[in-house]
């Protein structure tokens, strides 16, 4: 079987057993600033397994796509060194929420693996946790296993969490021993060996826990299931090979490399290793670009540029001279597409960001090689490189600190991390510290703990600005209270809302909740958890109390201003698509009422003929007045098939709300929206520009907010006409005219002064001092600013055959020291060092060569001071 069909009959096999099939969720987490990437197949799942969130099924399965290349879970050092190690691969799994538990789990993984891929039982270990006696006797007396091949394992192997905090629970593995030719030879090689004799095939985790940071663990609403069994894992097993490298998953793009590089698989070891790392970091690169991550210097933007620029090392170390990755990523495409159709719009767009981060570091990468070879040649003998060193590769020559380590590790050498991170200073660190993710949310167990008692705010405002509703909490200060009176300040809560909660990229509500006895405004909504909408509001007049019927009451001019940018946010992004290229994806809206801002993915800046050709598509479809079709319910496949965009950061359920404008733009989306396009009126983009690395960012104004702006250009003209005395046509020919005559009159004026900064060095002439047998000038030169003083010091020299000058000036309340020295006294006499002591007297700093240095500072009144004080550094020698 192909990895392909292997994966197929993992979800068949599952959906045959009920289990709904979910697509792979993004590597970006959603919702979840504990990880950096999705690395196992139930974080998408985790609010489900809390209790957060409801689903419409409590049997999944799913082949998710997974990168361990940072924090608590990262396999990137033993990447191309193993068979079995990668960034990026697939998590084949099944799930039960509360509805199975361990026997189910165990018979179902035990028929697929003996039955359905037909692996002898005799070769089949299991571990269990050591205090696990149920899932043991299970498989002993159900599945039939002597005793002697359930092992038991402590927690270090048989206890699983997803990271320091959230689901976990024991678990139990199968493992299949592969035969003697596997083996490690030690006497000791036994289960738990960390060759690849007793391989793990497959992980059950029999999710009972929630633990909390202090690493309290609290039972979990109802016992639930979580497996993983990685895809290249079970492949190799199926397909006879000795290494995951080896299957048709990943075999093909080593062939690839081949091809590029000229040498065979198989031949050398260190070749053999690069090639698999190669291999391996093009689908990390590929499918983290394709789900909205960039090369950048934090967070996951640098977990990205570590693995791609370890790939084009190991590719130089092949030979190759030029960039390859980006060609790799299209054999990446052409392997998984049919898993994973979106490869196939985004690959243009993926190997573009790739080519330009490879030449990027092409630039640098042999200077910074040869360094480094100078620096492990120098460091032998104390086996470490200096930070500071190591700060130089990775400031100036774009070396992650790894990919440094990994090359001084195969000298022997370790890093002086200490130092470099003295070197760093407030620069950013390496994403494992620079990844903090948001901590900000000290009243989300709350809210958890409403969602658990099934206290869920049902939102009305599609339809609506104004409802009835009853208040189900009042949160003030961080505590819940039963009454918030005039002026405080509180979070409220209700049963149901047509206020919009902040969320995906659209502002919140503003308006007011009225009760019988109390008033309060409303000056933010927000949605911090799914089924949660609270109102931050500040009471006006009168209590509020928990149980009041109250009157919501939207304010429906802001609420119209956020709809007209969120429509138009809409038809911006299919009319960029059509400019620019279906490579085009949102990578980030900020929708609200006077404005809105589109981050989306482009790698080079819009010309102003695009900028002016997509204003006037976009203006000409808003006087289409297309009307703003709303489908709710829409299963997501038949939204997608229809062509509707979907965003890979965003999390959708089965069921999506589909929003249409006219036929050319389709998208999922949870926002409110306008009836028709016309209503928006006007549309104008007012700035473009670069939001991160392949991310470009368009600020644009819509409706009224573009009307004012416009109006505000009109004064502008008005009053530019006004103050020179012409008509508004012929403005623009009056500002040239200006400009050229302003710029003779600048020429005049600098001939003047030279001309008489020429007369002033002739004058000085007069001044020079013979001291310690030493031509000296010292003197102010009136009205001359630090670039003069050159022109004066240039004129002098041309007339002082050997000799010191120091001339100084003021102007504009600075003081500005010029210290020359002919070339035949720089033995003798150094600018440099006589700026950097005469400096500090006039308040200033400065420096320069041997024969010309300057400096400046904020006392004019101590020049003279200065001037004096040249001629003892002279006389002293």
């Amino acid at each position: 079987m192909t990895g392909s069909e292997i994966r197929d009959l993992f979800l068949k096999y599952f959906e045959e057993n009920n289990h709904t099939i979910v697509r792979s969720s993004s590597l970006i987490p959603k919702n979840d600033p504990t990880l950096l990437f999705t690395n196992a197949g139930m974080v998408q799942f985790k609010d489900i397994f809390l209790g957060l969130e409801k689903s419409s099924y409590n049997r999944a399965t799913s082949a998710q796509k997974c990168v361990r290349a940072g924090g608590k879970h990262n396999d990137l050092e033993n990447v191309g060194h193993t068979a079995r190690h990668h960034t990026f691969f697939e998590m084949l799994g099944n799930f039960s929420f509360g509805d199975y538990f361990k026997r189910e789990a165990i018979e179902f993984a035990w028929k697929l693996i003996t039955e359905v891929y037909k692996l002898p039982a005799s070769k089949l270990w299991v571990t269990v946790f050591e205090e696990d006696d149920e899932a043991s006797e299970l498989w002993q007396k159900v599945i039939g296993l002597p005793q002697d091949r359930v092992l038991r394992m402590g927690e270090k192997d048989n206890f699983w969490s997803m990271g320091d905090t959230g689901p976990c629970g024991p678990c139990s593995e199968i493992l299949i021993d592969q035969g003697e030719e596997f083996s490690c030879g030690k006497d000791t090689c036994s289960p738990g060996c960390d060759c690849d004799r007793y391989l793990e095939l497959w992980n059950l985790v029999f999710m009972q826990y929630d633990r909390d940071s202090s690493g309290k663990m609290t039972p979990l609403p109802n016992p639930s299931i979580d497996t993983g069994m990685g895809l290249e894992r079970i492949t190799a097993v199926l397909q006879g090979v000795k290494s995951n490298y080896e299957t048709d998953l990943l075999r093909g793009l080593i062939a690839n490399v081949e091809e590029i590089s000229g040498k065979s698989y198989g031949q050398d070891e260190e070749a053999d290793v690069s090639m698999r790392v190669i291999a391996d970091h093009a689908r990390a690169v590929t499918f983290l670009i394709s789900d909205g991550v960039f090369p950048s210097n934090e967070g996951r933007g640098y977990v990205l540029r570590r693995i791609l620029r370890r790939a084009v090392r190991h590719a130089k170390m092949l030979g190759i001279e030029d960039p390859c990755l980006y060609k790799i990523t299209f054999k990446v495409k052409e392997i998984m597409q049919d898993a994973y159709p979106e490869l196939e719009e985004r690959i243009d767009f993926v190997a573009d960001v790739v080519k330009n981060e490879e030449e990027r570091f092409f630039e640098t990468i042999d200077r910074g090689l040869e360094l480094l070879k100078v620096e492990i040649e120098q460091h032998k003998g104390e086996k470490v490189i200096p930070g500071d060193v190591v700060f130089k590769l990775y400031d100036t020559f774009g070396f992650p600190v790894d990919l440094t380590e990994d090359i001084a590790g195969e000298h022997g050498l370790t890093l002086d991390h200490a130092g470099f991170e003295k070197e760093m200073e407030q620069q950013r660190t390496k994403s494992r510290e620079a990844w903090k993710g948001d901590t900000d949310g000290q009243l989300e167990p709350l809210y958890k703990e409403f969602i658990s008692g099934g206290m869920i705010v049902n939102f009305t405002g599609y339809d609506r600005t104004s409802d009835t509703g009853r208040i189900t909490a009042l949160i003030k200060d961080g505590m819940l209270v039963d009454s918030a009176s005039e002026g405080d300040q509180v979070e409220l809560i209700c049963d149901q809302t047509p206020f919009y909660g902040e969320s995906g990229g659209q502002v919140g509500d503003r308006g007011t909740i009225e009760a019988e006895k109390g008033i309060s405004e409303v000056i933010d909504t927000k949605k911090p958890l799914h089924g949660i909408i609270v109102h931050h509001a500040v009471i006006k007049k009168g209590t509020l109390w928990v149980g009041d019927k109250v009157e919501l009451k939207v304010n429906e001019n802001f609420r119209h201003g956020v709809e007209t940018h969120h429509s138009t946010t809409h038809i911006l992004h299919a009319v960029l698509r059509e400019v620019l290229g279906t490579h085009v994806g949102q990578a980030g809206s900020f929708v609200a009422q006077g404005r809105l801002r589109f981050d989306f993915t482009h790698h080079s800046p819009i010309d102003n003929k695009d900028i002016r050709k997509m204003e006037e598509m976009i203006n000409e479809r808003i006087r289409w007045d297309d009307s703003v079709i709303i489908e709710t319910d829409v299963s997501y496949d038949d939204a997608i098939k229809k062509g509707a965009m979907a965003f890979f950061e965003e999390k959708y359920g089965d069921k999506v709300r589909v929003v249409n404008i006219g036929d050319y733009s389709v998208e999922l989306c949870g926002g409110t929206h306008l009836d028709t396009s016309g209503e928006a009126g006007l549309f104008k983009i007012v700035s473009e520009g670069a939001s991160s690395a392949g991310v470009r960012r368009i600020d644009a104004l819509a409706g009224r907010s573009a009307w004012d702006f416009m109006r505000g250009k009109e004064d502008t003209l008005a009053e530019a006409s006004t103050i020179l005395r012409v008509s508004e046509s012929d403005l623009v020919s009056r500002l040239k005219k200006l400009v050229e005559e302003n710029e003779s009159i600048k020429s005049e004026l600098d001939t003047y002064k030279n001309k008489i900064l020429t007369e002033k060095a002739g004058d000085l002439m007069d001044n020079i001092k013979e001291v310690n047998g030493t031509k000296m000038l010292s003197a102010e030169v009136s009205g001359a600013d630090a670039g003069q003083l050159r022109k004066v010091w240039d004129d002098v020299k041309s007339k002082l055959d050997s000799g010191v000058a120091v001339l100084g000036s003021t102007a504009n309340g600075k003081a500005y020291i010029l210290v020359g020295v002919t070339k035949d006294l720089t033995n003798k006499y150094h600018s440099g060092n006589m700026v950097k002591e005469l400096a500090p007297i006039i308040g200033g700093k400065g420096g320069g060569k041997p024969d010309l240095a300057q400096a400046g500072g904020d006392n004019p009144e101590k020049l003279s001071e200065a001037l004096s004080k040249a001629y003892d550094m002279i006389s002293a020698g």
